[in-house]
């Protein structure tokens, strides 16, 4: 955010801080709750590093948490609507029509049994199979940023079929199993009903085939979507020949296939990766349910060899005819955006600091942290936009970045 005056950035913030909480204050039936959520939110924006509840509650000037602790369980407000506020709260910024839906799960540790949906499951975030919860979250890109628009706790299938256990933490009674790729595909669903602009998905293999697959289709939406390399491909074209599973394909691949190409930038500058893209078939989409007049489109592999090692990875993807290679790859590395969310979240905005057990207190504490995460999403846009500077100048990028974020220099136009 350089190049922003600090008192026009001091504005910024005050004036997106009061509009978060003006958006939370329908929420609640009484302002003194309005008011205690207003409070839970300062906390999570503040400088401690850990977000408890005494914490937040000596930040707020309280002589305990009992107020903080309130707006997370004995109150009554719907967690549901505080998320749909923070997705159209984000979209007011960031909204594009080719922005990415970027799924994807995260783990919270966690001890004893009594947290819903707690129990060993594995988790990237410790990288082992250990005692914790796993949250399934949607987070929205475009090149104006990101930020989580859905979220929703996972339920093992040792919880949903144990009523007296779903009880205790007061599961709602219409909540059943879900697989982690059924959340996501009514995560998908969500956005669509509510005419969220976007025009790709993209997730690691967990949510790579099946049900989320064709929600997209028949949407008329792309994807970049992981698979394993034990997944099994065919080429339907009169001009390509390939069957097997992926990880053999790309293994067979000439040298000519591969093209080394920028996932995007990171903390170290672009993430360079070799790449090969197979248009496996077309088709009208109508074939699959999706609305008339669509156009013509083209299921693929696409494959990501690392330099260094050649470690593989592998994507099915789904999009519209004539969809170069480099789009593709712009759509996979963003989901980058997803694992900088949770980072960020978690180490400044306490994601994983939640204190309460029950359904309710899980939902109602994220999706409190989504709305601190959406707004500094907004004010770093914002001021993005009062640093950009006047059509007569243009920008010439120097390569280097810092983090993520780009630098450039400004030079008058001839």
């Amino acid at each position: 955010m350089s190049g922003v005056a600090v008192e026009d950035l001091l504005g910024l913030w005050s004036e997106e801080l009061h509009g978060a909480k003006a958006r939370l204050r329908p929420l609640f039936l009484q302002s003194g709750t309005a008011a205690s959520a207003g409070a839970f939110l300062d906390g999570l924006l503040g400088p401690e590093r850990r977000k408890t509840g005494w914490m937040r509650a000596e930040a707020a000037g309280d002589t305990g948490p009992w107020r903080q602790q309130a707006v997370l369980g004995r109150t009554s407000w719907n967690a549901d609507a505080l998320r749909d506020v923070v997705r159209d709260y984000a979209l007011d910024a960031l909204a594009e029509p080719d922005a990415t839906l970027v799924i994807d799960e995260t783990g919270f540790l966690k001890q004893g049994r009594a947290s819903c949906g707690v129990g060993r499951q594995y988790t990237g975030s410790a990288g082992k199979i250990t005692n914790c919860q796993i949250g399934v979250f949607a987070v929205y890109t475009s090149s104006k940023g990101h930020a989580f628009i859905d979220r929703r706790l996972y339920l093992p299938k040792d919880w949903t079929g144990n009523q007296d256990r779903l009880a205790k933490p007061h599961v709602p009674e219409d909540v059943r199993f879900a697989t982690k790729p059924a959340i996501a595909a009514a995560m998908v669903r969500r956005a669509i009903d509510a005419e969220v602009p976007f025009a790709w998905v993209a997730a690691d293999s967990v949510y790579g085939v099946g049900e989320l697959e064709m929600v997209l289709r028949r949407a008329g939406k792309g994807y970049v979507l992981g698979v394993t390399g034990s997944h099994h491909f065919n080429s339907w074209s009169p001009i390509l020949s390939v069957s097997g599973t992926a990880e053999k394909i790309a293994r067979d691949l000439p040298a000519e296939k591969w093209i080394r190409l920028s996932a995007g930038d990171g903390t170290k500058g672009p993430r360079h990766y070799d790449w090969a893209y197979l248009e496996l078939a077309d088709f009208d989409p109508e074939m699959v349910g999706a609305p008339p007049g669509l156009g013509l489109w083209t299921r693929g592999l696409l494959v990501r060899r690392r330099p260094v090692d050649g470690e593989l990875a592998f994507f099915t993807t789904w999009c519209r005819h004539g969809t170069s290679v480099d789009t593709l790859v712009r759509v996979e590395g963003q989901r980058w955006s997803i694992e900088d969310a949770f980072e960020t979240a978690k180490t400044e905005l306490g994601l994983d600091h939640n204190e309460t057990r029950s359904w309710h207190g899980w939902h109602r504490h994220v999706s409190l942290v989504m709305l601190a995460f959406a707004l500094l999403a907004v004010v770093r846009h914002k001021a993005d936009t009062l640093a950009t500077p006047p059509k007569t100048m243009r920008k010439v990028p120097r390569p280097w970045s810092v983090g993520r974020c780009r630098r450039s220099v400004v030079l008058p136009t001839a």
